[in-house]
């Protein structure tokens, strides 16, 4: 992957030629030795009207042409459908070898362009009923809301008044904290202060994070992810095509899951929890064997919320859990080392893959001053859209070191 950040200067095709050109040189590859391509991109339409054929337009320009390539548009989750769909392909032996690949560019001089967009991940014709559900939901809450922080910042995409009325759900069911939200962050902040790739890369206390710019209550703004850019990339192969590879440092698929929200209530199991438990089932392996995770913080509360999903902790429990110091580097379940969409950033065709960079790096022990000592499996969870009470779309990945 390349670093996350916010480029004036560079196109959506220039960045994903970075990444392809990268994730090439790391497993000693040629372009003609790819059999298929999966592409990963939301917005390049909306910001450039470039539709239809967004990878063969990237990929004829780099010489990459002749073999099938499929446009995957899966909203936050593309990236990691891109993923699921090498995997599938090479499982029922169409490929031996496939590149899976996002490019995301959402900074625009307009401001208001960029966040506008996220909006388009939600169910576009009924999307003021589904605003006013959340507000009406919203109004059954107990929650004591500071005066200073009554009204919704500006400038937000729609993505966080959904995250802010979930994390007050479960303030209210639970009496979780603005505070432990804030410990998450501040942790999140930690690790992308290690992590090169990382959008932002500055500390951050518990008390600056509470002290930030409100956005929609309990969330301030370092407790979102930011607005950027950037592409990531991945390579996947069968067993008997590893053989011709030398020096590949391969990271095996235990499983690759994708699936799609469903109608419920807010006490109701939901997708994360429905399908941790099928991924798990499919890898043989349960939450804890899981040594290291990459979770969809888009939002401080997604990963407090995801921790209980994937089971690491008990339901309602994700706020003293995050208090433990459990998630933490050094603790027994570090979560988003890479510092996760809260500051590694979150250009949304590429999120998906990088956190599939960061696990594989960790499980080759390539991960730096962030290592997590002795980890054999790592679980990536990466949710997309809304409708509802849940993500729309949902893949989780696990990944085993290969010794």
């Amino acid at each position: 992957m390349i670093r996350f950040s916010k480029y004036p200067d560079k196109t959506v095709r220039f960045m994903a030629e970075e990444a392809i050109e990268l994730v090439l040189k790391d497993a000693g590859l040629d372009k003609k030795d790819m059999q298929a391509v999966f592409f990963s991109n939301t917005f390049w339409g909306m910001f450039s009207n470039q539709h239809s054929i967004r990878g063969q337009v990237i990929l004829r320009g780099m010489g990459i042409d002749r073999i099938p390539v499929t446009n995957v548009e899966n909203a936050c989750a593309g990236g990691s459908t891109a993923l699921y769909l090498a995997y599938a392909g090479i499982r029922a032996g169409m490929y031996d070898v496939a590149l899976a690949t996002g490019s995301e560019k959402i900074s625009h001089p307009d401001k208001n362009l960029s966040l506008g967009a996220y909006a388009s991940c939600m169910d576009v014709e009924n999307f003021e009923k589904h605003i006013n559900m959340i507000m009406e939901v919203s109004k059954t809450f107990k929650v004591d809301i500071p005066e200073d922080q009554t009204a919704p910042g500006e400038g937000r995409s729609i993505f966080m008044d959904a995250y802010a009325t979930a994390a007050r759900w479960h303030m209210d069911r639970f009496h979780s904290t603005q505070g432990q939200l804030a410990v998450i962050c501040s942790k999140n902040h930690w690790h992308g202060s290690m992590n090169p790739l990382s959008q932002y890369q500055n500390p951050m206390s518990v008390e600056e994070v509470l002290a930030d710019k409100p956005v929609a209550y309990p969330l301030t703004r370092s407790m979102c992810a930011p607005v950027g850019d950037g592409a990531a990339a991945a390579i996947v192969c069968s067993e008997k095509y590893l053989k011709k590879l030398a020096n590949s440092r391969p990271v095996k698929i235990l499983a690759s899951v994708l699936g799609q929200g469903a109608d419920r209530g807010l006490d109701d199991i939901d997708i994360g929890e429905r399908l941790s438990k099928e991924a798990y089932a499919v890898a043989g392996v349960g939450p804890d064997d899981i040594d290291i995770a990459e979770l969809h913080d888009a939002t401080a509360f997604g990963e407090l919320h995801q921790t209980e999903a994937m089971g690491f902790c008990p339901v309602g429990e994700g706020g003293p859990y995050a208090l433990s110091d459990a998630t933490k580097l050094g603790g027994s379940k570090p979560v988003n080392t890479s510092g996760g969409l809260e500051c590694r950033g979150h250009p949304i065709g590429a999120s998906g893959l990088a956190q599939i960079y960061e696990i594989a790096a960790q499980l080759r022990g390539e991960a730096g001053v962030r290592q997590v000592e002795n980890a054999r499996i790592g679980l990536a969870e990466n949710g997309g859209g809304n409708i509802g009470v849940e993500e729309a779309a949902m893949c989780i990945h696990i990944l085993e070191k290969v010794s």
